[in-house]
């Protein structure tokens, strides 16, 4: 196989100061200068009106729509715009029905958006919600495989799976997950919020009813803005919301479009974030990402810390671990030092994007070395060098 060329950083078209080191597009991205843009172009759409004939919407919207499915390997029909993951995952689930006394099969400690829709489902269909437990060995991929071939007399019913584990990056194989899911007759739902625009998505690949994404993270897009794919037994549903523009005639998965689609300053943002992570091609998003975390990972091992080895871990979410855990403070610190991250669930969450580069990755690692310097002097219990 060629080797995937990395791009280089794409600073320059972010508003990232020189002096910050920005290592948090898991939880929300900076914009790109031509993003803000398209959502200026749009804000003065929507102050002047008149100028901007509202024919031009539904164009806009088709746009954004064709973009997002080129990131996941869909066509245009089977891809519906929605408010956010938690909007696409209730819809999902309300198009779902498993057989009563299943199973239902997740992740501990998965995200609520994945959670919350699928208890209730759960609780409707009388499914036993089996939650996998953090594996001791950090294989989420052997520890899952385990527990849909177990043997049990409740059936796997639906499978909610994601490609890696929000909190710190451990990777969640769907390539040698899927196949086990299908083979066992399950639904399977994929929340893709942390991998779109990352890493490699394929729904021709992995198969599923339905997989959501939004765009304030990877994508480089708004908040508010989040889509659905729908596979095309799935498209007959019913959305959770009527409106004018998911009903019949509405093709596809548009029967599950919200309600006050054309927005002008949301879908601009949307597809021009989507535009440039194409331009790019995901693939050399990855390479670079994978090369900002290995040097992190160099960086916090050598002083003391723990992050999972290469192979189960994903390219672009770098999950730090400390012995006897994180110092209290830490992101205090770390924020008065111009380095962003976030601690989630006991891990010190790393995620660059394609602004990053190597002096961010120097300047985090400096703050971690003070920081954990004056513990070292400070705690007699830290036994971190």
């Amino acid at each position: 196989m060629p080797r995937i060329e990395a791009i280089p950083s794409q600073r320059h078209l972010f508003e990232v100061p020189a002096d910050v080191s920005y290592l948090d597009a898991a939880a929300w991205s900076p914009l790109p200068r031509v993003v803000r843009a398209a959502g200026e172009a749009g804000i003065l759409t929507k102050s002047r009106p008149w100028d901007h004939p509202r024919t031009a919407f539904p164009a806009l919207a088709e746009r954004t729509r064709e973009a997002a499915a080129r990131l996941i390997g869909a066509g245009a029909d089977d891809v519906a715009i929605v408010g956010s993951v938690s909007h696409a995952m209730a819809t999902a689930a309300c198009n779902l029905a498993p057989a009563r006394g299943g199973r239902l099969l997740r992740v501990a400690d998965e995200f609520p958006s994945l959670r919350y829709a699928y208890d209730r489902l759960a609780a409707a269909h009388d499914l036993a919600v089996e939650e996998v437990p953090r594996p001791p060995d950090g294989d989420w991929t052997a520890a899952l495989l385990a527990a849909i071939h177990k043997p049990s007399d409740k059936p796997l019913a639906i499978a909610t799976l994601t490609p890696l584990h929000w909190t710190d990056g451990s990777l969640i194989d769907l390539d040698r997950l899927t196949p086990a899911v299908h083979a066992a007759g399950a639904a399977l739902v994929i929340d893709a919020t942390q991998a779109v625009g990352a890493m490699p998505v394929d729904v021709a690949r992995w198969r599923p009813d339905f997989l959501a994404f939004p765009t304030y993270k990877w994508a480089l897009g708004p908040y508010g803005v989040a889509f659905l794919y729908a596979a095309p037994h799935r498209q007959d549903g019913l959305p959770i919301e009527d409106n004018i523009g998911n009903r019949t005639p509405a093709a596809g998965a548009r029967r599950y479009d919200r309600g006050e689609l054309n927005d002008p300053v949301a879908l601009s943002m949307a597809a021009s974030g989507l535009d440039l992570i194409a331009a790019w091609g995901v693939p050399s998003i990855a390479a670079r990402l994978r090369d900002l975390t290995d040097r992190l990972a160099e960086g916090v091992t050598a002083l003391g810390l723990t992050v999972a080895p290469p192979h189960l871990r994903a390219d672009h979410i770098l999950g730090v671990h400390a012995p006897g855990g994180l110092p209290d403070g830490l992101m205090d610190r770390l924020q008065a030092a111009r380095v962003f991250a976030s601690e989630r669930s006991g891990a010190l969450r790393l995620s660059p994007h394609v602004w990053a580069d190597p002096d961010d990755v120097a300047r985090c690692l400096a703050a971690l070395r003070d920081v954990l310097g004056s513990r070292t002097r400070n705690d007699t219990d830290w036994t971190g060098r």
